[in-house]
């Protein structure tokens, strides 16, 4: 069984709040959200800090919660203390693509996913390379392919489609969402499975993308836990994933 995930973001990041992103998700049988909040923003929206929390959340919806951070930064030296700080704290860590993090990202395997690679920058076999060799995950982001239009979606296309190419030229793992900032922008899986096959995708492939993310949240929840201890390993340390 497939279990599919959505990375969104929520209030204040968003414009909806978990809770309202999380009734949508179960609405469209997604099986859980990844929320991807930047490090200042948590579930909730600031106005509303008394309301339900993530495990709330997921008891009322029927879907998992998972929380996340979207790190975003000028340089890799500040990327790569926040990554430090926050990666014990937060289940899945990704950083925001950008010219000045994507080879950052692609070479810290503290690292979960290199988020929207191709918006504000652009990959080639070497980050491929390096992604693939530390188990950080490419996101193939089909929102801009949604919610553009003109020339800025023929862009998108193209950005997707190259990604792709080197990402299985090179055998690197990835994630697919359509990185949605409100309830309205969420797309069922049938949906993404066919854009993903106008694309170039097969259909397993765009099936293993979204699952991608359960896979994640389940792998770090079990090196999180106080259970997981490994030889020779402090407990918390995020080794190359294999």
């Amino acid at each position: 069984m497939v279990n599919y995930y959505e990375a969104v973001r929520a209030s204040p990041d968003g414009e909806s709040t978990a809770a309202r992103l999380a009734q949508t998700a179960a609405e469209y049988e997604f099986d859980g959200i990844v929320v991807r909040n930047a490090a200042e923003a948590g579930l909730l929206d600031e106005s509303n800090r008394d309301g339900p929390d993530g495990e709330e959340i997921a008891a009322e919806y029927d879907v998992d919660v998972v929380d996340a951070i979207g790190i975003e930064a000028d340089d890799a030296s500040a990327a790569s203390a926040r990554v430090k700080d926050c990666r014990d704290e937060r289940t899945l860590v990704l950083v925001e693509g950008s010219r000045a993090l994507n080879r950052f990202a692609c070479e810290e395997p503290r690292v979960d996913v290199l988020a929207g690679p191709m918006a504000d920058g652009d990959v080639n076999h070497v980050l491929a390379r390096a992604a693939a060799r530390n188990g950080v995950r490419f996101e193939f982001d089909f929102g801009r392919v949604l919610r553009l239009s003109g020339g800025r979606r023929v862009q998108a296309l193209a950005d997707l489609r190259k990604l792709r190419e080197i990402a299985f030229q090179y055998d690197a793992p990835y994630v697919v969402s359509a990185s949605p900032e409100n309830h309205l922008q969420l797309r069922a899986p049938r949906e993404l499975l066919a854009i993903g096959e106008t694309i170039g995708f097969d259909r397993e492939d765009i099936e293993r993308g979204l699952a991608e993310w359960s896979r994640l949240a389940a792998r770090n929840r079990e090196r999180l836990s106080e259970s997981f201890i490994e030889p020779g390993v402090e407990r918390g340390r995020y080794e190359e994933d294999d």
